[in-house]
């Protein structure tokens, strides 16, 4: 948690910092996605998963700036009656350059951490397990399409790891979901 309020501290005092000699953009976003795991859930297979997340962004510099958020990322198991459901915030660094001559069209790179915890539920809901929060990583690139003047379509393709312990009843049991994530976003600059 203290490496968690560092971080978040750090990145304000950028924010705060940098105001002086920025654009003053900001930008929201809502990404829907689709989820397909590379690792295992406790000798079982994941299946293809998806979810959202909503994103606020501030450029700093004329192409650097930082983005914080929340999501949620839900997958069923292979073989059981139960799904995984991940929530939780989203953190980091976004680069943004035009593609050429044209501003209409850019390139998008991130790199973040993410604070998340899992839940183990099964088909009515009700909670099988679940995991406090902790850090992991994300990477992602794409493109950025502007149309109009204050809106961009933004595709993406991410890798996410993060690794807790999960608690069902008595039973401890460490977990590692990975996976790679297509979204779709939709970006309000203003």
């Amino acid at each position: 948690m203290k490496t968690l309020r560092s971080i978040t501290v750090m990145l304000l005092m950028v924010m705060i910092t940098a105001k002086g000699f920025s654009q003053d953009k900001w930008s929201v976003e809502f990404r829907p996605g689709i989820n397909f795991p590379t690792s295992e859930f406790n000798n079982t297979t994941l299946q293809t998963g998806f979810g959202f997340e909503v994103i606020l962004g501030y450029r700093f510099i004329e192409h650097l700036g930082a983005y914080a958020g929340w999501g949620y990322n839900t997958f069923s198991i292979e073989d059981s009656d139960s799904d995984l459901d991940e929530t939780g915030y989203t953190f980091g660094l976004q680069f943004i350059h035009p593609l050429g001559s044209t501003e209409a069209l850019s390139y998008l790179l991130r790199v973040g951490a993410i604070y998340k915890h899992l839940e183990l539920e099964d088909t009515d809901g009700d909670l099988i397990g679940d995991t406090d929060h902790g850090i992991g990583w994300e990477v992602g690139a794409g493109l950025s399409y502007r149309f109009g003047a204050n809106w961009s379509l933004r595709p993406q393709v991410g890798y996410r790891v993060l690794s807790r312990e999960l608690k069902v009843d008595a039973t401890t049991f460490e977990v590692d979901v990975n996976y790679l994530s297509f979204s779709l976003g939709i970006a309000k600059l203003f």
